[in-house]
């Protein structure tokens, strides 16, 4: 489901891409996603090819979606561009399957009827976007008027090839081992890797770039830095997990999130010891938990190294057992923060 789901929304993508190529945008777009990157992006792109400089006050109208009426929108989007050929109405956050029957019944008749010199884009900035099924004739009216685009994570090598292009324009080169490093400290998201790259490319003194230049300056995600302090328990450096731990505490990340990173780091860790036990290799590994590179698999292939099969086992059930108790006990946050503590050291001590 999932990789049907990335294939439909990279061919809404490439239509997107070649609407803007020809000149020749649909009349409504539908932008959502969590890449809000790339969808600010097209927003750009759209709105130079649609909006003259300097007649952005008359053609481009941005709109709030919150209390906004589709009668106001509708003499929004009907106003005549002024000195250009076209009008470019971006609304955020307009919750279409939220509208009352006589709003859904106005917005279907305007889908339907669309000035034809006009682009609409609805984007969906806050507010999740899901089509309500039940209200099937506004769920037609989008399907034959609107464009619906997703903006999802983009795959590892379109990743590399555009951190590649960054670094560039900022005068240094990095490699693949490198970049794999750098997606798994940060994530994948462009919208995250941006500001780190610029950091990273600001502070690196060589042409190319490091591991060491990363791990100096980029803020890793949640995942990596549970990874570091599970990795340290391994190792038998109960102090450098401590570390971990008590920054993420001192970031005021809820106890409860952490746990629940840990119990998905355990889990994974469980099954690259199980990996090891069967004899097979870290691309299995990626495979099963679907890893965009081989990175991850390599690092927790590693790291389970370090220690046994009923380690794993106790590990993953002592989490467990943790997590039902903050989650059915009533528990002030310096407890919870105590109990994590605890589990920790007991980790460390199993070990």
């Amino acid at each position: 489901m999932a990789a049907k789901a990335m294939k439909k929304s990279g061919a809404a993508l490439e239509k997107l891409r070649a609407d803007i190529k020809s000149g020749s945008p649909e009349n409504v777009y539908i932008f959502y996603g969590e890449e809000t990157y790339l969808r600010d992006r097209y927003l750009e792109e759209l709105k130079a090819l649609l909006v003259p400089e300097g007649f952005e006050e008359f053609n481009y109208h941005r709109l709030s979606g919150k209390g906004l009426t589709v009668q106001d929108l509708t003499e929004v989007v009907e106003a005549m561009p002024m000195m250009a050929q076209h009008t470019l109405t971006v609304v955020t956050d307009m919750d279409l399957f939220r509208l009352d029957e006589g709003q859904r019944g106005l917005l279907i008749n305007l889908l339907g009827d669309f000035p034809e010199y006009g682009t609409l884009v609805f984007v969906y900035d806050v507010l999740p976007y899901k089509r309500d099924g039940k209200m099937k004739k506004l769920c037609a009216a989008i399907g034959d008027h609107a464009q619906e685009v997703e903006f999802c994570q983009q795959e590892r090598d379109q990743l590399l090839r555009w951190m590649k292009r960054r670094f560039a324009a900022e005068g240094h080169d990095i490699d693949t081992a490198t970049a794999d490093h750098l997606l798994f400290t940060c994530g994948t998201l462009m919208t995250d890797l941006v500001p780190e790259i610029g950091k990273i490319a600001a502070y690196a003194k060589g042409e190319r770039i490091t591991v060491a230049d990363i791990n100096a300056v980029a803020d890793p995600i949640l995942d990596a830095q549970v990874f570091d302090m599970t990795n340290s328990i391994t190792a038998g450096k109960y102090d450098d997990a401590a570390r971990v731990l008590g920054d993420l505490l001192r970031m005021q990340t809820e106890p409860i999130v952490i746990l629940a990173a840990v119990g998905k780091e355990l889990r994974r860790l469980y099954t690259a010891r199980m990996a090891l036990d069967g004899g097979k290799d870290r691309l299995w590994l990626k495979q099963l938990w679907n890893m965009s590179s081989d990175y991850p698999a390599k690092l927790l292939m590693q790291a389970a190294r370090k220690v046994d099969h009923e380690w794993c086992r106790t590990a993953v059930l002592r989490c467990q057992q943790l997590d039902r108790r903050m989650k059915s006990m009533s528990m002030a946050d310096k407890q919870k923060e105590d109990e994590l503590k605890l589990f920790l050291m007991e980790l460390a001590g199993r070990r």
